[in-house]
């Protein structure tokens, strides 16, 4: 969790950057959440890799003790007509507070009404919630009916 704000701000900004790919690093939290944030359409691909580029097609290293600080998850950015799909990815969770919202809170969030102190998502935003079978966008949330931690809004 306490990178997560990095790796948001640098979603955030490589694409602002126009960049086609980045690399955050490989945690289990961002593998989960980069695997919804494809599913959901934001990324075109993730491929794991390291520091060079990511892993040859075919050939993939799987992460050891020795090489963990130099692993990097890399996340295909996508654009549509030539604009970006990702203009704001900002936490909602932070060490000091942490946002955790049940089924209901979950499906007033979507319904666009304000849960606890958090406005609702507008049109063609999402949030992603971490719960204990993993990292779902919130719509997926309340069909696998789970509440959780929200972790990020993305649109």
């Amino acid at each position: 969790m306490p990178q997560l704000h990095h790796v948001c701000s640098h979603i955030q900004n490589a694409s602002k950057a126009r960049q086609g790919i980045t690399s955050i690093p490989t945690t289990r939290l961002n593998l989960r959440l980069a695997l919804a944030m494809k599913q959901a359409g934001f990324l075109s691909s993730v491929q794991p890799g390291d520091y060079s580029g990511p892993d040859p097609v075919g050939r993939i290293i799987p992460v050891t003790p020795e090489n963990v600080g130099s692993r990097r998850l890399w996340l295909g950015l996508k654009f549509i007509d030539n604009e970006r799909v990702i203009s704001k990815c900002e936490v909602m969770s932070r060490g000091n507070r942490r946002l955790f919202f049940n089924l209901r809170e979950i499906e007033d969030m979507i319904k666009g009404r304000r849960a606890q102190t958090i406005k609702g998502l507008g049109m063609g935003e999402c949030m992603f919630i971490g719960t204990d079978q993993g990292v779902f966008e919130a719509r997926d949330a309340i069909r696998r009916r789970l509440g959780g931690e929200a972790l990020c809004r993305v649109s």
